[in-house]
């Protein structure tokens, strides 16, 4: 293998066991890496990342903004860089990173995508999840991921000994983990899906607490599926994802009163920037209230 291709096999691992990045970051990251690795190649033929300066990395940056990449796509790119260039410098691959010096493009704001509590409060109460262990793991992959706040990755994960009787024990970005509260409903929905998975698959063994029809371990794609599913009955806002689900936490427990340093413990956040993007939601719910209901506006 050329040297591209050692970096990109190594970096990967890194992503994934190291890091422990979701598949889809690391989807992300493999498909953004080849991509610059291309360019690298057919443009000045270099063989390895190691080799690229950061007027390399500017000359790529300027001609995704010339084929009419959105800001967005180009920063989410940047970030790749800056993870691989952050790993060869681990590596001792290069002494500095040719990173420091690019600027990111400003892209405009987009508020996340949630559910006001009464929409789902109405999937919860919709006679469509049957007394089985297909419709009690699916309503409760769903009051997880909205009772909870946690990411799509952190739900595939938990092990059957991270429920404890009123917390759950969750592993986060960068192997960070943390407890997150259960309300009584999760309580007595995680005692009956323990019972049900028995009932169904026997007394075996499963590490993770969710599983395929099977008996499997939840994959991505099964719960986007799922959720996509439910979520469909409720609304036809065309995202509805798992991430949507946790905005939804956050933004509702942020217009029910709840302090934003909370909101961030709960989520995992790193800092409370990642968190203020909801106290935006909320500024647009009052605005939207006052406009309804303010006299002057009437």
């Amino acid at each position: 293998m050329n040297s591209f291709e050692t970096q990109m096999v190594n970096f990967k691992s890194y992503v994934q066991n190291e890091r422990r990045l979701s598949v889809h970051t690391v989807t992300s990251y493999l498909s953004d890496l080849n991509q610059f690795q291309e360019f690298l190649h057919s443009t000045f033929r270099m063989e390895s990342f190691g080799d690229a300066t950061h007027n390399e990395i500017r000359t790529w940056i300027a001609e995704l903004k010339e084929s009419g990449i959105s800001a967005r796509s180009i920063n989410r790119k940047i970030s790749s860089l800056k993870t691989l260039y952050k790993y060869l410098m681990i590596q001792g691959v290069i002494i500095t990173t040719p990173m420091n010096s690019i600027v990111s493009p400003k892209q405009s704001k987009r508020l996340p995508v949630y559910f006001e509590q009464n929409k789902l409060e109405e999937l919860f109460q919709l006679e469509i999840f049957q007394n089985t262990f297909y419709g009690i793991r699916d309503v409760l992959m769903l009051e997880l991921l909205y009772g909870t706040g946690i990411r799509l990755s952190e739900l595939i994960h938990i092990k059957e000994v991270d429920i404890f009787s009123n917390e759950l024990k969750v592993l986060g970005k960068g192997n960070k983990e943390r407890l997150v509260p259960l309300t009584q409903r999760l309580i007595e929905l995680l005692k009956l899906y323990k019972q049900s998975k028995k009932e169904e698959f026997g007394s075996c063994d499963h590490e993770f607490l969710l599983v395929t029809n099977k008996g499997n371990k939840l994959y991505e794609k099964f719960v986007y599926r799922t959720v996509n599913h439910y979520l469909g009955l409720v609304t036809k806002e065309n995202k509805r994802s798992p991430h949507t689900m946790r905005h939804s936490f956050a933004t509702n427990m942020l217009n029910n009163g709840a302090q934003l340093q909370t909101i961030k413990e709960i989520l995992g956040h790193a800092n409370l920037t990642a968190t203020q993007v909801y106290t935006h939601n909320s500024i647009e719910r009052l605005k939207d209230a006052y406009k309804k209901y303010h006299p002057k506006e009437n």
